[in-house]
C-alpha cells in the first residue's frame, strides 16, 4: 500500500490507524532493536497498518519463525495478506484475542511483541485486555516493544509491567514518536 492510499485509510479511520503517516525507517529500527533475531522463533505484532514494521521484521527473521500480525481494519488486513512470505500469519482480529489465536496457531507463549497501537485512542477497558493478554502471553523475560506520540501510557505501561519499562524517543519519524521497552519480570 501506498503512501497516498495510507493517508486516505488513515483519513477515514483516524481512531483505529492512530497517524496520517507510515513508520519511518528510523522508527521501526529503534522499535525492533531489542529484539534478538537469531534465537527469535515466534514474533507477534499488533496494529501493522500498512505493513512497513512487518515487513522489517520479515527482513530481519530466521527462515524458520512465525510472525502473528493483528489488524483491524479491513483495508490494511487485505494489504498484509498481499505480503507473500509462509512465515507471516496475519488475524483479523483485536490484539485482546492474541492468546485463543495463538493457540489456533500451535503457540502457547513468546518472547517478543511489538505493538503500534494508538492505546490513547482505544477505550481504556479494550486496552487493559490487550495490555493484560499480552503481558500474559509472553514468556518470562519476554519484552512488549511500544510506540505512543505521547507520554499518557507511561504509567499504565508501568503498571502492568511492574515497573519494568524504559523509554526511548524517534525524532526522525513524522511524528516524532516514544519508544517504550516493557520487559515481563
Amino acid at each position: 500500500m501506498n503512501k497516498i492510499l495510507f493517508l486516505k485509510e488513515s483519513l477515514k479511520s483516524l481512531k483505529t490507524s492512530g497517524t496520517l503517516f507510515p513508520s519511518s525507517r528510523f522508527l521501526a529500527s529503534k522499535l525492533l532493536k531489542g529484539i534478538d533475531f537469531k534465537t527469535a522463533k515466534l514474533i507477534i505484532e499488533f496494529g501493522p497498518g500498512n505493513g512497513v514494521i512487518t515487513k522489517e521484521i520479515l527482513k530481519r527473521m530466521q527462515p524458520d519463525a512465525t510472525l502473528v500480525s493483528f489488524e483491524i481494519n479491513e483495508k490494511f488486513y487485505k494489504a498484509l495478506l498481499k505480503i507473500e512470505d509462509p512465515r507471516l500469519i496475519v488475524s483479523n482480529q483485536s490484539a485482546d484475542a492474541v492468546m485463543d489465536v495463538l493457540k489456533k496457531h500451535g503457540f502457547e507463549t513468546t518472547d517478543y511483541i511489538v505493538s503500534s497501537l494508538p492505546l490513547t485512542n482505544i477505550p481504556k477497558p479494550i486496552t487493559d485486555s490487550i495490555l493484560a493478554n499480552a503481558y500474559n502471553c509472553l514468556n518470562p523475560k519476554g519484552y512488549f516493544f511500544q510506540y505512543q506520540y505521547s507520554l499518557t501510557y507511561y504509567s499504565a505501561l508501568k503498571k502492568t509491567f511492574k515497573g519494568h519499562v524504559s523509554l526511548g524517543f524517534e525524532p526522525l519519524n513524522i511524528p516524532p514518536a516514544f519508544v517504550y521497552t516493557c520487559q515481563k519480570n
